[in-house]
């Protein structure tokens, strides 16, 4: 059971402060508009205390109001009412227009200044973006992130950022904050699973999401993640003071926990036996507000003075802490208000004209062509509509309706893909769901299940009527919604446990508004509340709609359908020139927060949908509105294909403007759409170079890859000539440039986004398969020609030498690749990078475990509860092992090279398992044809620490190709070393 710990007495935190110990007291006009370090010493510890809450009180003797950290603004500012909704942040990204994105983040800015006008409390921290780098594409959150890629989301997050920051070089718009820190991808378990994240991987994949926007001082907070990084929770993560505070701004970054986090170390987690030792640990490792128990600061205030009364903190680190939140607050012009140039911005910011026409911008732009092939008997490619377009028929429910996410503002006059293809075709356009209609008769009482007005619903009526009829629509996993067709309204609980049809759309945290049929042998179904477990039931005398716990008090109903979705969508298409087919997922919906998906399959009734418009009608055209990539199947050869995220109000008018031809499709894929379940490695499996994932490592061929996206035009690549450019040094070549030619053979201009990437064939290190460097947007006019200039940094070809503990661009040969994707490439120069190859590891030195060249079965685990990276087995029922390469052919002081006889290991712990009774580590050679020699062994008991030496037999002296580590039994290992 959790430590509970005892409520503290009541403290008045307005209590007058005592007089600084240097100096002469501030007047409160002088702290009221002073700096956060003369604000900070006139503050006594129990207001100080206080203030490290999410919700920090007023200090009335200092002129502070109330303030506390957090606004989402993902794509908009959210929870706070009606406000401009732009598309969600993977569409964003889908723009690859870091311009555009931070004039998104500046009306964002705008709107949520427009709030705090009207509501004082509106707090100016705002708790976006999302920079978790798409590792893995059946995340629930995936839509809230921008890339696959960490320096795309770092640079499409870092202009979202700028744009909230503002344009002062003084006072800031609003205070964006990077979440979430660090190695965050899966939702199930998400507070209790650990990230394994290795050098390299962290290195090169992890961290530069985050250190983009921070050395570039557009981000000033950042929130940490629920999960454990290394079998450490990421809230005591010693990674937040080893690379995040050391990095340029960083030691003046915020840092937030994530809502409830602080309860989990010593609740789920179990890491700290109560509150004040898991809260001092966490301010320690570089926490400086603590979002816990709502809006009530009881208990973290509890925890904090429990930890002072233990010597487990000392208000030295409270001062640490607090002078950054101050420093948060004075950014925004806080405390002198008179200078602050954002003061004006009031409620008319919210939803302007230009927010509205920048929105429908972003949804064009977030728009992408992944297939565009003629119908059959065609000679013409299906898009564009052009003029005329002839009859349309859009079909599916997300055709006619535009839905919201968990972080969405109100949405505001949405236009539908329905309706932006009519206000386009007046008259030319029809809408049809493609959704059964149906009744619900309850086989005990005889009832149609019904009513109206948002009443409850009863099951009385002996025959169906209007107020009887529900749209159903299947989600996908067996999860349905009910929609009344007289009102639109969802069917839902409202909260008392009985059935109203009073609901505008799917949401909330818990969802109220999706049920599950389980059907019996007689084909009758029992209906499930997904959102609270129970079963339908109707009421004895009053015949209502009630839910109950028991499946064994469940009514069975016989289900009725009034009209077929599939006749009706087929009827649809076969009338219409051209048949627009809509599916996707519902963002609250088999993917979200706190739920990861189980596949890349579109759900079958979808999948089914569109067979049936295809059968009907050959000119289809699949738009795909969704939050994630999907596996198509045998469906990716429908002649036009288009994807966009969820694409906020405008997604209607974006849509058409694309499909119609008005504009061309300049959007191109944020992350590969992989073809198959089977190309993903296990959701938990953070290690991309182990488990070869990502655009970066996988050899799998995907459905559409990163980067994918096509034109209205004919794009052909042309030539690439490579000119090395001299920074610093002039002998030394620090840039590559490369000139890229394209030609347009179309008839219609075009937008190309000419993108470069990496490789390197025989990499020391061992280097991404392709690895994205660069990319420019290009005009290109029909049937004419354009040059793209990009340059390349060498320092983006650098990886992490596991030897040398550093990034470093190794001496060598890199081949510049440039096309239109990752998988089209078209064009190659080599560029030869001079220089002296990386020392590698000293004989007789310690080098850390978790520098291993490779692994296997192995995880990575705490050296000690708060500080350091160990190696133990993933799992004692198989052997782990770990390689360690690269050797220096000359000795270290006092050592001679032929004469390395042992390897040494600097024991942690050892936990043997079964019935041995210790554990057994093996030092084995390269042998011939990939084989492995044992060359030692050692044996370690369970209450062994320290330095086990292992001698090696006599032999060759191992060399560059090094050694493996061979671990039978549960024994952790910090250092090694070759003696």
């Amino acid at each position: 059971m959790p430590h509970q710990q005892a409520a503290s007495p009541a403290v008045d935190i307005n209590a007058p402060a005592p007089t600084p110990p240097q100096g002469p007291e501030p007047t409160v006009e002088a702290e009221a508009a002073g700096s956060p370090a003369a604000i900070l010493a006139a503050l006594t510890l129990a207001q100080k205390v206080a203030m490290l809450h999410q919700h920090s009180p007023a200090v009335d003797s200092l002129g502070l109001a109330p303030f506390h950290t957090g606004a989402e603004a993902a794509h908009g500012v959210a929870w706070l009412g009606p406000a401009t909704v732009f598309p969600q942040p993977v569409g964003m990204a889908a723009t690859w227009d870091p311009d555009l994105i931070e004039r998104l983040g500046e009306a964002t800015g705008h709107e949520l200044r427009g709030k705090k006008a009207t509501d004082p409390s509106v707090s100016l921290n705002a708790w976006a973006p999302v920079v978790n780098p798409l590792r893995h594409p059946l995340w629930g959150r995936n839509e809230e992130g921008f890339s696959e890629d960490p320096h795309l989301t770092a640079e499409l997050a870092g202009a979202f950022c700028r744009g909230m920051k503002g344009r002062d070089p003084h006072t800031w718009l609003t205070v964006p904050t990077l979440k979430h820190f660090l190695g965050y991808n899966n939702e199930r378990d998400r507070n209790v699973t650990s990230s394994n994240l290795s050098p390299r991987v962290l290195h090169e994949y992890e961290l530069p999401a985050y250190r983009g926007p921070i050395e570039d001082g557009v981000a000033g907070a950042v929130m940490l993640s629920y999960n454990l990084v290394n079998g450490r929770p990421a809230h005591v993560s010693d990674l937040v003071r080893e690379h995040l505070r050391q990095w340029r701004n960083g030691e003046g970054i915020t840092v937030v926990t994530d809502a409830g986090a602080p309860g989990s170390l010593f609740r789920a987690e179990k890491y700290f036996d109560d509150g004040p030792a898991a809260y001092a640990a966490a301010l320690h490792a570089g926490v400086d507000s603590f979002t816990d128990d709502g809006d009530n600061p009881g208990p973290s205030i509890a925890y904090l003075n429990g930890a002072l009364a233990k010597g487990l903190i000392d208000e030295a680190a409270v001062d640490a802490a607090l002078l950054r939140l101050l420093t948060l607050r004075a950014r925004t012009g806080e405390f002198a208000p008179e200078r602050d140039p954002y003061a004006s911005i009031g409620p008319e910011a919210i939803g302007t004209p230009a927010h509205v026409a920048l929105a429908r911008e972003a949804a064009a732009k977030a728009v992408v062509v992944l297939r565009n092939e003629p119908a059959a008997g065609s000679a013409d490619r299906l898009l564009p509509l052009g003029d005329p377009a002839g009859s349309i028929a859009v079909i599916g429910a997300l055709g006619s309706r535009v839905l919201s996410d968990w972080y969405s503002g109100t949405l505001q006059d949405a236009v539908s893909i329905a309706e932006g293809l009519g206000h386009r075709y007046p008259g030319s356009v029809t809408a049809e769901e493609g959704t059964d209609v149906v009744a619900f008769r309850c086989v005990r009482t005889g009832g149609y299940l019904g009513g109206s007005g948002g009443a409850v619903l009863t099951a009385r009526a002996g025959a169906p009527g209007p107020e009887h009829s529900f749209n159903l629509k299947d989600w996908g996993s067996g999860e349905l919604t009910l929609r009344l067709v007289q009102t639109g309204k969802f069917v839902t609980d409202t909260g008392d446990g009985y059935l109203r049809a009073a609901a505008d759309r799917v949401g909330g945290w818990v969802v109220q508004e999706t049920f599950r049929a389980a059907y019996a042998a007689d084909g009758t179904a029992a209906l499930q509340h997904v959102g609270s477990g129970k079963w339908l039931r109707i009421e004895a005398g009053t015949g209502s709609a009630a839910l109950v716990p028991d499946y064994g008090l469940a009514d069975s109903f016989v289900l009725r359908v009034l009209s077929s979705g599939h006749e009706a969508a087929r009827s649809a298409a076969a009338q219409a020139h051209t048949a627009i087919v809509v599916v996707g997922n519902d963002p609250h919906l088999g993917g979200r927060e706190t739920l990861d998906r189980t596949s890349l399959d579109l759900p079958l009734a979808d999948q089914e949908l569109i067979r049936i418009v295809r059968e009907a009608n050959p000119r289809t055209v699949l738009v795909i509105v969704s939050s994630y990539p999907y596996a198509l199947g045998g469906l990716a050869d429908t002649p036009a294909v288009a994807w966009t995220s969820h694409g906020g109000q405008e997604l209607g008018h974006g849509v058409a403007e694309i499909l119609s031809g008005d504009s061309g499709p300049t959007g191109r894929l944020p992350q590969t759409w992989f073809g198959r379940d089977e190309d993903l490695p296990d959701i938990l499996d953070y290690d991309i170079i182990t488990s070869q994932s990502t655009y970066l490592y996988s050899s799998a061929e995907p459905l559409y890859p990163l980067g994918h996206g096509l034109t209205y035009g004919e794009v052909r690549y042309g030539s690439v000539a490579l000119r090395e450019l001299s920074g610093g040094t002039p002998d030394r070549a620090d840039t590559a440039e490369l000139t890229i030619e394209v030609h347009n053979a179309g008839l219609r201009p075009a937008q190309e986004l000419v993108q470069v990437y990496a490789s390197a064939p025989g990499h020391p290190s061992g280097f991404p398969r392709r690895l994205l460097v660069g990319h420019e947007r290009v005009d290109i006019p029909a049937g004419g020609s354009a040059t793209a200039v990009i340059r390349v940094p060498l320092e983006r070809l650098a990886t992490f030498n596991v030897a040398a503990g550093r990034l470093v661009v190794e001496p060598g040969s890199y081949l510049l690749l440039a096309g239109a994707s990752a998988a089209d490439l078209p064009l190659a120069v080599t560029l030869e990078v001079a220089g002296s190859p990386t020392p590698g590891r000293s004989r007789g030195a310690w080098f850390r475990a978790e520098t291993y060249d490779a692994c296997g079965n192995l995880a990575l685990v705490p050296e000690t509860p708060l500080a350091g990276t160990a190696i133990a087995p993933a799992g004692c029922g198989q052997p782990a092992w770990s390689v360690y390469r690269g050797f220096s052919t000359e000795a270290a002081a006092g050592q001679a090279a032929a004469g390395a006889q042992s390897v040494l290991l600097d024991v942690v712990s050892c936990t043997p398992s079964g019935p041995a009774a210790r554990a057994t580590v093996r030092v084995q050679v390269p042998g011939p044809a990939g084989t492995w020699n044992t060359a030692g062994t050692g044996h370690v008991d369970a209450a062994f620490t320290g330095v086990l030496r292992i001698p090696l037999g006599q032999g060759p002296a191992v060399g560059a190709a090094g050694f493996r580590l061979v671990f039978e039994g549960g024994v952790t290992v910090s250092r090694v070393q070759l003696a």
